[in-house]
């Protein structure tokens, strides 16, 4: 009876409640995360017993052999330099990844479904086969279709690896053998690992399967994609600590209308966060955007009410983007304030300010704002911009032909400076814009050939030069 007994505890079950927000854990369930405050965010996962640990599946981890035990090291004495990288092929993916791709990296690419995410991956991994062989694990559909993908993209398909499998530790066993440089798992909430008895697709599955790939990844050298899928908020869906483990996150934006594709890195420990990549989905897959500033200007409004063009920056790239407004007359009690690619918060903040230290008011008014293009701008350089797009829109008049703005604004109504203000300048210069209404303090000594740069000071000064 105490052998029963003592089998039974052994393999009892060990649990543990994880927050989705955060990655928080915790020993019992509770309604609220004390880290990050969130209600109703933890998830239950299994944690691996000490029978599981001792069975073969979890003995087939060990591919690597013996590692030495670390110790500690001063970091003077240890040796760094650049890290090597290697081309996807695709320039736009190159840039977003901070140069290409590094040896051992991992990295999360989310994305709406349907909006380019495998098809990306296999194209690249199509291009570096010469170079790094790769292996395309996919979990949500057969070979036979990532096959027919490949020749409707007009891929060869002799130097593509294909494996459908959805067990972690199979996966592992197929990569020792075949010896890839680069695996893409699609998708990670697909995957699930025998030391656990959670549904594929559970926080703890998640959480565990990619635990294991970037452990191989490291161990190795190998790159690895994992592809997520989103929930309807947006982010990825799993537990937030799944965006900690990996060293790189990238999402794929777009409007669903629309057959342009924004790829945006939102972490990246080996390059610039927030570097953009804009591609145009055809039929032979994505095609890169090498010059995004012409391809967002090519329907803009000219000579029409309620836009303006400003030059905003992404990462390492300045880009020209046009903004409208829409003010109307509102039937409402509480007219609506919507604004798409912006900050609603901050729209109604500069709304505020136009009334405060521009005199014009727009509280019985409905206004609308929207970059066009599907870009999200996430700098306050499109203050100016949208207030004076606003302003457009309110009196029936259009902006001068060939101008474009770009400025903080802040609640005392002072235009403030944005970084990078030559580089945007030259950037309006190259597309032919001839008037620039920049911050004073943005505003160069020796302006680019062709363009006129009206430095203001106040908002009341932009308001009367535009």
């Amino acid at each position: 009876m105490a052998k029963l007994g003592s089998n039974s505890a052994a393999s009892k079950r060990r649990t543990a409640y994880v927050c989705s927000e955060c990655g928080a854990d915790y020993a019992k369930w509770q309604g609220q995360c004390e880290a990050c405050g969130a209600w109703n965010s933890l998830a239950e996962i299994v944690l691996e017993s000490a029978v599981q640990a001792k069975s073969p599946a979890s003995r087939r981890s060990g591919w690597a052999g013996k590692i030495d035990a670390p110790k500690v090291t001063t970091l003077a004495d240890v040796r760094h330099g650049e890290q090597a990288r290697v081309s996807t092929g695709i320039s736009e993916f190159d840039r977003v990844l901070g140069g290409g791709l590094a040896e051992g990296a991992v990295v999360l690419v989310g994305g709406d479904p349907g909006i380019g995410k495998s098809t990306l991956l296999l194209q690249a991994l199509a291009l570096m086969a010469p170079t790094m062989p790769g292996l395309y694990v996919t979990g949500e559909e057969s070979l036979a279709q990532v096959a027919g993908r490949a020749v409707r993209l007009g891929l060869p398909l002799d130097g593509l690896q294909g494996l459908a499998e959805t067990c972690v530790e199979r996966i592992l066993e197929h990569a020792v053998a075949a010896r890839p440089k680069l695996i893409i798992a699609d998708s990670i909430q697909t995957l699930w690992t025998e030391s656990l008895t959670a549904a594929p697709g559970s926080v703890s599955q998640v959480r565990e399967s990619a635990a294991r790939l970037v452990r191989y990844a490291k161990e190795t050298g190998t790159a690895v994609f994992l592809v997520g899928h989103v929930t309807k908020e947006g982010g990825i869906a799993g537990p937030r600590v799944l965006e900690h483990m990996v060293d790189a996150v990238l999402y794929f934006e777009g409007d669903s209308g629309s057959r342009f594709r924004v790829l945006r890195a939102f972490k990246n420990r080996f390059g610039a966060v927030n570097e953009l990549g804009v591609f145009a989905m055809g039929d032979k897959g994505l095609r890169e955007v090498p010059n995004p500033s012409a391809i967002f200007l090519s329907g803009a409004s000219a000579g029409q009410p309620g836009s303006c063009v400003m030059v905003t920056r992404e990462g390492t790239r300045p880009l020209l983007v046009e903004v409208q407004a829409l003010v109307d007359a509102s039937p409402l009690s509480n007219p609506r304030r919507v604004a798409v690619g912006l900050e609603g918060n901050r729209l109604a903040m500069l709304l505020a300010v136009l009334h405060r230290h521009g005199g014009i008011m727009v509280g019985d008014q409905d206004v609308f704002v929207n970059v066009v293009g599907g870009i999200r701008v996430q700098e306050t350089a499109a203050d100016l911009p949208v207030l004076l797009a606003v302003l457009s829109s309110l009196r029936d008049k259009p902006l001068a032909d060939k101008t474009i703005a770009f400025g903080e604004v802040g609640l005392s109504g002072e235009i403030r400076p944005v970084p990078n203000g030559e580089e945007r300048l030259r950037e309006a210069a190259t597309h032919g814009f001839k008037r620039a209404i920049v911050p004073k303090a943005n505003a160069p000594k020796l302006p680019p050939k062709g363009i006129e740069v009206i430095a203001v000071e106040r908002l009341s000064e932009a308001l009367e030069q535009a």
